[in-house]
């Protein structure tokens, strides 16, 4: 029996599709998952730093990796619609100095949209995601790069909703965002990853069939969402390209890469490998 150690962020689209393998309902064979669930952020590192074997990561944090991760065919967070939101203070106006932007992390794509689009703008500043909204209501900062539920709760934070920078991203390149994957260390082999790929799309589908039972899963990890706010979650963040990518989703993880290396944003480095087809 190999045990993993696998990380997965709180957000209920990932609470969801991994809701077979969390409750037990699902197994990969020969394999024991201990799960670690975290910020999207603290995952980024942990996998790169190598406490993680596997993990839900930024598609800019694999872009940085050194080539010992690939990413599964299975569990992307990839999409129209999907993009991190820009959100300002009510008290913006009010503040000297110059502009502070908040992103939810340096490795997030959040944090690479926003140089992409707005390099030299602002003096970036990385938070937790779960923090920026607050700051941004109390004016501690000018503008918050915001992802996951500030998208569907923002206007009780008292702000302003500023940019999508999903969609500026769809307008640019006619592809989907891709946000965030499944990565795991490629000397686990190809044999054992296949299977990790095909035990989380079986927990998918275990989802699908058993929808008060991943309710629960989703409720226990909530932030802040009501029932229907996490099926609203679940409806725009999982989708056929979670359960599969397409050949459309492996095209747009090269158009980032692309214009972030064009973009001076990511340093030359082995072109990112993505399994199954």
């Amino acid at each position: 029996m190999t045990r993993l150690a696998i990380g997965i962020s709180t957000c209920p689209n990932d609470t969801y599709a991994f809701h077979g393998l969390l409750s037990g309902a699902v197994e990969v064979p020969g394999v024991e998952l201990d799960f670690v669930l975290a910020d999207v952020e603290e995952l980024n590192g942990r996998l790169l730093g190598g406490t993680l074997d596997v993990a839900k990561i930024s598609y800019h944090a694999a872009l940085r990796a050194d080539g010992s991760i690939a990413m599964l065919s299975a569990g992307s967070a990839l999409g129209f619609g999907v993009g991190p939101v820009v959100l300002g203070s009510k008290r913006r106006a009010e503040r000297t100095g110059p502009t502070r932007v908040l992103t939810p992390g340096a490795l997030t794509t959040a944090a690479l949209l926003w140089e992409l689009f707005h390099a030299g703008e602002a003096e970036t500043v990385h938070v937790r995601f779960d923090q920026i909204p607050g700051a941004l209501s109390q004016g501690r900062a000018e503008l918050g790069v915001c992802i996951h539920e500030a998208r569907f709760t923002w206007e009780r934070w008292g702000v302003d909703w500023v940019e999508d920078l999903g969609q500026r991203w769809e307008a640019e390149t006619k592809a989907p965002l891709p946000l965030g994957g499944i990565a795991a260390r490629r000397d686990l082999g190809e044999d054992l990853l296949a299977r990790l790929d095909d035990g989380i799309r079986r927990s998918i589908d275990c989802a699908k069939k058993d929808r008060e039972g991943a309710l629960r899963t989703m409720r226990a990890h909530a932030q802040e969402l009501d029932d229907a706010a996490l099926w609203q979650h679940v409806e725009l963040y999982v989708t056929d390209d979670t359960y599969r990518l397409s050949e459309a989703a492996r095209a747009a993880v090269r158009t980032l890469e692309r214009r972030a290396r064009a973009a001076g944003l990511l340093a030359a480095g082995p072109e990112l490998v993505i399994l199954g087809r």
